[in-house]
Order: C-alpha cells, then structure tokens, then sequence
C-alpha cells in the first residue's frame, strides 16, 4: 500500500505539531481498512533510517568525530559530528549540515557524509546535545527541541558556523545546507554570518524581507510544490534579495511534498532528490571551490 496524498499532508502536520499524535492517529483511523491497521499506516509513514542510509558511519572511506565546541550566546557548549573522506588531503571547504526539527538523527548524519564524499568537510551539529542528544527516535526528538529557546539555538549554529570558518582542516570556505527547521537556519546564517560564502536553504521559511540588504552570500533555495505553508514565506523574500542585488535562485519541484530529499520517508522523490542534491553540490563548487 503507497501512503495518499491526505495521509502525507497528515504526516507533515504531525512532524511539523500542527497536530499532537492523539489527533494524527485518529484521522489516520478513517484509511485503516482491508485489514490495515492504523499502527501499520502509522509504521509506513515513520522514518526507515537503516534501509536508505547511502553511507554508514563505520565506512572506512570517511574520517568522522562527534565533537564538542562553544557556543556562548547560546547552549553554552555543543556538541556535532564532524565528517571528511579519509583519503582527503590539506585543507578542504566546508558545509555546514542543519537538522530538522528533531535533532541529529542517522539521516543527518548521512547527508553530512555524503557532503564530505563530495569532497567537503562537513559538520552536522546537533541541536539537542545540552539534553542529552538526539534520542534515538523523532517524536521524542521533536518534543525535545521543542523545549529549547529557538534564539539560543540559531547562536548555536552561527557558533558551528565559526568552527568551520576557523577550524584547521578548513580553507575557510563555508557554505551551509539545511533541511526544513535546518533551511530556515540556513536563510538566517546568510543573513547573520558575513564571511559565509554560500547557502542551500531546502523547505525551511525565508528570512524577513527587512533583513535582505544583510545577506552577504549567494543563496539556491530548493522547494516542494506542495509545501504551501513554507513556500508563502519566499516571494517577498526573494523580491527583496533582487531588489538589494543579492543573488538568489529559486528551485520548486513539481509534485513533490515537504521532505522530499528525505530518502528515509515516503514523502521521498527520487528524481526530485538527486537533481536537487546535484544542483546543491554544484552550487558549493562554484562558490567554494571555485
């Protein structure tokens, strides 16, 4: 059985606290028929992360760390994983990898992997680390950072943001991706972080249109069509970049929902995701390797 377009829409509004699980469980009743059962439409709709991981964190070609560093307008101190290939050699560019709203969970961590394959050094933080860390499942992962100051948690990550500026195995060059809650960050980064070079917000809500002038870096924004609660935020946004003559390109992906790069849930859109990724990395070399 593939998940309806309603069942995906109910899974966004769920994994976004638009609705507590009590009500997503019982609107997900109404499709539980033939003898599937609401906990099994429930299972289809959850996260996978062991079958699509594309590359393990054991995997030899990498060099990977969880690291700590500090971050004193914000947690106090933090905590993230730090990535690069290991055949790697002098300094690389850096991307820095953003969550989404539940902390940094094994898809995260993947993506981050990923980056480096691309000859990155990457840094996945984890937003959850001053409670303990991202706890092995979402929904208690979202409950989580859903406890924390949202301020103190976007100084976290223009705190991660110095680490790469400044870190040893870095030429300096930082870009920064993120997904969903991560691509708001992503926007704000571009906004707060004058030395970053480049930024791949993916779904996440645009900045104010007041803040635009302040963006120092060109940005690529990646969006899925049905997403209209995130993509309302960006024609105003993207105006007021153009009007300021900061360069922006905006991406929409027909048919496509809210999480799409997500390879590990059903909102998962292959061609969307690889053209997207290959648009991103691109978008990297031109700004940070180039």
């Amino acid at each position: 059985m593939k998940p309806t377009q309603e069942m995906l829409d109910l899974y966004n509004a769920y994994a976004h606290s638009a609705i507590d699980r009590r009500t997503f469980l019982d609107r997900l009743s109404k499709y539980a028929v033939g003898g599937v059962t609401v906990a099994m439409l429930a299972e289809m709709l959850a996260p996978k992360y062991a079958e699509a991981q594309q590359f393990r964190e054991d995997d030899p070609q990498f060099r990977g760390e969880r690291i700590v560093y500090k971050s004193p307008d914000g947690a106090g101190e933090m905590g993230g994983y730090l990535v690069r290939r290991a055949d790697a050699k002098g300094r690389l560019p850096a991307i820095l990898v953003v969550h989404e709203n539940r902390g940094l969970n094994p898809h995260i961590a993947d993506v981050a992997r990923r980056a480096a394959h691309a000859g990155y050094l990457a840094f996945a933080p984890d937003a959850l680390y001053p409670l303990g860390g991202y706890p092995g499942d979402d929904d208690t992962g979202r409950e989580m950072q859903a406890k924390r100051d949202r301020a103190q948690m976007l100084n976290d990550f223009v705190a991660a943001a110095d680490v790469l500026l400044n870190h040893p195995e870095s030429t300096g060059r930082v870009g920064v991706t993120g997904f969903c809650y991560g691509g708001s960050v992503a926007c704000q980064l571009a906004i707060r972080v004058p030395r970053l070079a480049a930024s791949v917000p993916y779904y996440g809500s645009a900045g104010d249109p007041a803040d635009a002038a302040k963006v120092g870096c060109p940005m690529m924004v990646n969006l899925a069509s049905n997403d209209e609660r995130v993509n309302v935020s960006w024609p105003p946004f993207e105006a007021a970049l153009k009007a300021a003559g900061k360069p922006v390109t905006v991406h929409t992906y027909p048919d496509t929902n809210h999480g799409f790069h997500n390879d590990t849930t059903p909102r998962f859109a292959p061609e969307a995701a690889k053209l997207s990724w290959e648009r991103t990395i691109a978008f990297f070399d031109q700004h940070l390797k180039g």
